[in-house]
């Protein structure tokens, strides 16, 4: 992904979420997706597909069952 790309999808994102503390962060091995971070807490992944010249994203989070509160 573009350093453009990587903004607009970061800037989509906090809008959606209303939350300017979520972050997309480059993966210097893996050039179509990105990391998802909450200030300094890993969430998940982004990741670009292009399919006959059309441009999607996936979001995969991640959720610890050790992280979920006890009811």
């Amino acid at each position: 992904m573009t350093p453009n790309e990587i903004a607009r999808l970061q800037a989509y994102l906090q809008a959606k979420f209303n939350n300017n503390m979520l972050k997309l962060v480059r993966r210097p091995k893996a050039p179509d997706s990105v990391e998802v971070v909450l200030g300094e807490e890993f969430l998940g992944v982004v990741y670009r597909d292009e399919d006959e010249g059309e441009v999607s994203y996936a979001m995969s989070i991640c959720v610890l069952e050790e992280d979920l509160p006890q009811i």
